[in-house]
């Protein structure tokens, strides 16, 4: 009878051991019910209108589109709010005489990167070069290439671009060297992946 018992009990304690495991298991992998009410996650980021990756990357001649938006009043919220193309017209190597600067290059490079932009979306759009655009290539990571020069001929590119309107002007950037890229990182998402847009830069 005694042994009986002893071997009753065994399984019994390994019994408990198994659904004990059990239930440990499963609380720890356990997630919620998704709410039936609440969108996929692809269309919460559809529509919070967050940039998630770099704009287009492009060479003199090529035309892109970039979002533009604004951030909310909490810090954190972006929302896109309009759409703009940007067209490089040209991409130049000067001297400080030939932009009017006054000085040389602090970096290495003067370079004329004339383009036009244009509010193709339903709503103004702000554009701000002075301190957002920067250069780099293979050798040297990325840095500030803005100049005081800004832009010149009379029509800014730094502007509020209210739909249908456009401008063509040109940035005088202070690169490192001839070719790399320059970006222009205005982006007032908190998440943003990348530039808005980048241009590479010719060779010579």
């Amino acid at each position: 009878m005694r042994a009986y018992v002893r071997r009753a009990r065994v399984p019994a304690v390994l019994l408990s051991a198994v659904l004990l495991s059990g239930c440990t298991s499963d609380a720890l992998t356990a997630r919620p019910e998704p709410d039936a009410s609440a969108p996929p996650a692809a269309e919460k980021d559809a529509s919070s209108g967050k940039v998630s990756s770099a704009g287009p990357v492009l060479k003199v001649g090529e035309k892109g589109e970039f979002e533009t938006g604004e951030l909310g009043a909490d810090g954190e919220t972006y929302k896109v709010t309009s759409r703009m193309s940007v067209e490089v017209v040209g991409a130049e190597y000067v001297t400080p005489d030939e932009v009017d600067v006054g000085s040389g290059p602090e970096n290495g490079q003067f370079v004329k990167l004339s383009l036009r932009l244009k509010n193709i979306g339903d709503a103004p759009a702000m554009v701000m070069t002075y301190g957002v655009m920067e250069w780099q290539d293979t050798d040297t990571a990325s840095q500030d290439a803005s100049t005081p020069a800004g832009s010149g001929d009379g029509r800014a590119l730094d502007a509020t671009y209210r739909p249908g309107q456009s401008a063509t002007g040109y940035l005088v950037l202070d690169v490192g060297r001839k070719g790399g890229t320059v970006s222009y990182n205005g982006s007032e998402d908190p998440n943003a992946e990348g530039p808005l847009f980048s241009v590479t830069l010719p060779e010579s």
